[in-house]
């Protein structure tokens, strides 16, 4: 990658995106397996996340296991894109907003502690922009635990994990809610994470290793900006599939080398028939339309009706919202 040309910035990038030790000192772990001081560690991640390279070390949570979010688009005019972008960007439950190349220009995800709250996210949007809100409800997915090799090499994600919602105990909300926006980049996260929710350091500990072995923390490591780290071309690929087919085509799409996200959405009668949702994050768009070409090609999805997003930019990027703002504070 012609943005981390250090070879020790690369390493820290490309091994530790997930499965972070949970520990006292995990900067120290990180410090061994690359012939590092721990202070050097904290240092090089503390630039990259000042310089927008990283957003954190911290959790992505598995979609719809302890919260609500659903994609979503609006079709903004030009002269209002700025506008109607900064509306979006201001509801605390929104924690991405692109703009990609079709009439629909406007995509973001809104998430809440509960439906409620996304619908009326969504609601107050349509209501304050005058635009149609599409509400694109996540039915399953084939793969969402988005990755980037700095090297270039394809990595061997997981596929989805089964999420055991009856771990879930009491606190572990705002637990979940400080791990989503990131832990403290200090030698002892964990303490530091402990005492700004007023607990105890080894409990919190055990309760991050328990809700990462129920699978409703999906990814617990350093959480990069794929755009600041050279993956610029990136395209929201939709394809049109009865539905009798999208199990078999989900599958192979996910699998494919070069698709980095995929899962199944509801449609929308008459607006927006695509069901099957994938992304292609690549370094040029003919690298990425060659990533589409050869997936284009598979048995699974030859001949099918598809449509390419490109995104051209980002407005917002942050963890999502797992309870209301007054109670996280």
């Amino acid at each position: 990658m012609e943005h981390i040309t250090d070879p020790i910035d690369r390493r820290l990038l490309d091994d530790f995106q997930r499965d972070f030790p949970v520990t006292e000192r995990p900067f120290q772990i990180l410090a061994d397996a690359l012939g590092l001081d721990e202070a050097e560690v904290l240092d090089r991640l503390t630039r990259m996340r000042a310089t927008g390279r990283i957003t954190r070390v911290g959790a992505t949570i598995a979609p719809g296991a302890v919260s609500a979010s659903t994609l979503a688009a609006v079709a903004a005019p030009d002269e209002r894109l700025e506008e109607i972008a900064a509306l979006i960007d201001a509801e605390p439950g929104v924690n991405h907003n692109y703009q990609r190349e079709d009439d629909w220009n406007l995509w973001f995800v809104a998430t809440g502690p509960d439906r409620a709250h996304v619908n009326d996210t969504l609601a107050r949007i349509s209501n304050r922009s005058g635009l149609r809100v599409l509400d694109l409800r996540l039915v399953r997915p084939f793969n969402v635990d988005l990755g980037f090799r700095m090297s270039g090499k394809s990595s061997n994600v997981p596929g989805p994990r089964r999420v055991d919602r009856d771990a879930m105990q009491d606190g572990d909300r705002s637990l979940l809610q400080a791990l989503s926006s990131g832990l403290p980049l200090v030698i002892d996260p964990y303490a530091a994470l402990a005492r700004s929710l007023d607990r105890d350091a080894e409990h919190v500990m055990t309760r991050i290793e328990a809700l990462h072995t129920a699978g409703i923390i999906s990814r617990l490591g350093v959480i990069v900006r794929h755009r600041a780290l050279g993956w610029s071309a990136n395209a929201m690929v939709v394809w049109d599939l009865p539905v009798e087919q999208i199990c078999a085509a989900g599958k192979a799409l996910a699998a494919y080398p070069g698709v980095t996200l995929c899962y199944e959405r509801n449609p929308v009668e008459g607006v927006w028939p695509y069901r099957l949702y994938s992304m292609i994050h690549a370094r040029s768009r003919k690298e990425a339309r060659q990533t589409l070409a050869g997936a284009a090609a598979l048995p699974e999805l030859f001949g099918a009706k598809h449509k390419v997003l490109f995104s051209t930019r980002c407005f917002k990027q942050t963890g999502a919202l797992i309870q209301p703002k007054e109670a996280a504070a």
